[in-house]
């Protein structure tokens, strides 16, 4: 059964995507591009680069992680009123096979939601097979009080 959520802005969710062009941090160095939101979903690409690639060949865990991180709190936005802000508290991360080329989709989806907290999981695929799903917890916190 599909969650219904009580607020979407659908100003909020174009604006992720056209924000791709301004990514700052991490998200930036990595190259994730945020492709679409819905209610309660979104998905981001990344390609697989030399430079996030271990000694051994594969991908680090750690840009998995990143981007696992990154779709968490990001589902959140156009959901919560405006001036609210998606705090990740925690998530665990299950890699499934390993990531040598190519690119990865990361798809998360919110699971629960109250006025607090959310609980998101998350399915990153490479050229189509899984490679990892993560599960994780994200504080909502107001904006303080004018």
């Amino acid at each position: 059964m599909a969650q219904k959520f009580e607020h979407f802005d659908q100003r909020i969710a174009d604006g992720l995507i056209k924000a791709n062009d301004m990514l700052t941090g991490l998200p930036k160095f990595l190259g994730a591009k945020i492709t679409k939101v819905t209610p309660g979903q979104l998905s981001a690409m990344l390609e697989v680069r030399d430079e996030l690639i271990t000694p051994l060949g594969t991908l680090h865990g750690g840009v998995m992680a990143a981007l696992v991180d990154h779709v968490l709190g990001c589902v959140l936005y156009p959901l919560m009123p405006q001036g609210y802000w998606a705090a990740t508290t925690e998530f665990k991360v299950n890699y499934l096979s390993a990531v040598r080329k190519g690119s990865l989709v990361a798809e998360s989806a919110v699971i629960s939601m109250t006025k607090r907290t959310a609980v998101v999981r998350i399915e990153v695929s490479n050229d189509g097979r899984l490679a990892c799903i993560a599960q994780g917890t994200v504080l909502i916190v107001a904006p303080p009080p004018k």
